[in-house]
């Protein structure tokens, strides 16, 4: 039998995974993303790969700081997940640094670490996307499964 927490983490995993393809229903978002990871000089599949994960490991800690049941996970909103990637905006973070490194794993650091902003700016595309209310994960999950991604 699965736990409850074990559920819950099952949420945030689909939530991650279905994120981007979601994002990328407007067909201008794909190439601006993988250019900024390029320009970053980031492999696309291994930055898109880092976006879902800080998305899952962002709606975990929210789901568990919440203390909320794998029932309760569709009514996590999903700009209390966007503000979970990180508490203080990439830019207030990264204010100053220089353009280039002499050191590469240190810019490579740095340019994950920018990815969190990619992560947030999704979530918000995403709750943007319903005017009326706000954006649920549940909401997401509606969308990702008449998309036809599977969970």
């Amino acid at each position: 039998m699965t736990s409850d927490h074990d559920m819950v983490w099952r949420r945030c995993a689909y939530l991650g995974r279905v994120l981007l393809p979601l994002v990328d229903q407007e067909p201008w978002r794909r190439p601006r993303r993988r250019e900024s990871l390029r320009d970053r000089g980031i492999d696309t599949a291994v930055g898109e790969r880092l976006i879902e994960i800080f998305a899952v490991l962002a709606a975990h800690a929210v789901a568990l700081d919440a203390s909320l049941s794998a029932a309760e996970f569709d009514g996590l909103p999903l700009l209390a997940v966007a503000e979970a990637v990180t508490c203080k905006r990439d830019f207030e973070l990264l204010a100053g640094l220089p353009d280039t490194f002499a050191d590469v794993r240190k810019e490579q650091a740095v340019n994950v670490f920018r990815l969190s902003g990619e992560v947030r700016h999704a979530l918000a595309v995403l709750a943007a996307r319903t005017p009326t209310r706000s954006s649920t994960c549940g909401d997401v999950f509606r969308r990702a499964a008449e998309a036809g991604l599977a969970p």
